[in-house]
């Protein structure tokens, strides 16, 4: 006795495909604003990657000047924290702090105690209003940068004096102070102060751009000159660059969410890239259309319901569903003609064996044509489809 073969089954779901096919361009987008994004953001965290580091050959480095100042018995010590910094404030000794501004308000005052009564130097690079008041009290940071970076130094300071012209615009500052040396300016407003201590015998140096430290500026007109006066006047050097790593950066006062540590370049692109996951959704949504009102229960056409149910067989590809629904349909409505019972009609051996006495045909045809394997193609289901048509018109034929 045999049995009838099930036929393969095609899953009506999308295949991996077709879903790449249909999101491959979203997917495309969503990756290009991602680079995007990452890129800004890396760029951004790390445009001052070893900037003013007297270890850095970068462009933005300041290993050349460390060894300009070590072939003039200078010697250059690098420190990244606050206690190191403090003890290393003595009368022979010029401390440059190269990025003030990243000093917590309770770091600037401490600092400020270190260095008030020393007697050595202090070299603030471009502070801004964030931190020159306490570091340097009585001057103010303007506002408006100078225009002009190559300025003359237009002051009785004798380092500024020798080196001439430098690149030194940046920060302007003002002072009410008696006694400080006002350099470069730029509309009146000094891009170099020259602020003393009120023992005489040490002083605060605040300078308004960092140019004339790096490696690729060094060169350029008088740079190098008043680089080396205003480091070079102690025996040593001690180069102070702010780390977050800095116990004393963390205090109760300053505490930050995690958002406040994330460089504002990561919290842009995550913008960004929610920015266009919403355009994206809105996108999508209305290619769906508005919603159509609707009285219930509808009445649907026969034909209308075949032919979106094929549909739906053309678009997954299920043509084996497809003709095995075809089949099932014609042996179910040949059966009452042929007087085998319904409950049989998908047993080849009692329908088989009255088709063919009714028809006098071949029975492997009609086992092929009833029972067969699933078509391949579109073309294979149609011819299929027509004929069990004619089948069905044969066997009503009177």
């Amino acid at each position: 006795m045999t049995t009838e073969a099930a036929p393969a089954t095609t899953s009506a779901s999308p295949t991996a495909r077709q879903l790449w096919t249909r999101a491959r361009g979203l997917a495309l987008a969503f990756a290009l604003l991602l680079a995007g994004a990452v890129t800004l953001a890396v760029l951004h965290s790390e445009a001052r990657h070893g900037a003013l580091d007297p270890r850095s050959a970068d462009p933005s480095g300041s290993r050349a000047l460390a060894e300009l100042l070590a072939d003039h018995g200078v010697s250059t010590r690098l420190v990244t924290s606050l206690a190191e910094a403090r003890t290393a404030a003595r009368p022979d000794t010029t401390l440059l702090v190269a990025a003030p501004d990243l000093l917590t308000p309770p770091q600037q005052r401490d600092l400020h105690a270190s260095t008030a009564a020393s007697g050595g130097r202090t070299l603030l690079v471009a502070p801004s209003s964030a931190s020159v008041t306490t570091l340097a009290p009585g001057v103010s940071a303007d506002p408006v940068h100078s225009r002009d970076s190559l300025l003359s130094p237009d002051c009785a300071l004798p380092a500024a004096r020798r080196a001439g012209t430098a690149e030194t615009g940046g920060i302007r500052y003002s002072t009410h102070r008696p006694g400080v040396d006002g350099c470069y300016p730029s509309e009146r407003l000094a891009t170099l102060l020259r602020i003393p201590d009120t023992s005489g015998d040490g002083d605060t140096v605040v300078l308004g751009a960092p140019d004339i430290l790096s490696n690729e500026r060094l060169d350029k007109q008088g740079n190098a000159s008043l680089a080396l006066q205003l480091l070079g006047s102690r025996t040593h050097v001690v180069w102070y660059l702010p780390s977050l790593s800095d116990a004393s950066a963390t205090t109760p006062d300053d505490e930050k969410d995690f958002l406040d540590l994330l460089p504002s370049g990561w919290l842009w692109g995550t913008l960004q890239l929610f920015v266009a996951a919403a355009l994206a959704a809105l996108w999508r949504a209305r290619r769906l259309g508005p919603l159509v009102p609707e009285r219930l229960p509808v009445a649907i056409r026969a034909s209308e319901t075949v032919e979106g149910r094929a549909r739906l067989y053309r678009k997954a590809a299920a043509r084996d569903r497809a003709a095995a629904a075809l089949r099932s349909t014609t042996r179910i409505r040949l059966a009452p003609l042929l007087g085998v019972p319904v409950t049989h009609a998908h047993t080849p051996e009692a329908l088989l064996s009255a088709l063919s006495a009714h028809l006098h045909g071949d029975g492997h045809t009609l086992h092929s044509l009833l029972f067969g394997p699933p078509p391949g193609d579109d073309a294979a289901l149609t011819a299929l489809a027509d004929q069990l048509d004619a089948l069905e018109r044969e066997v009503r034929r009177p």
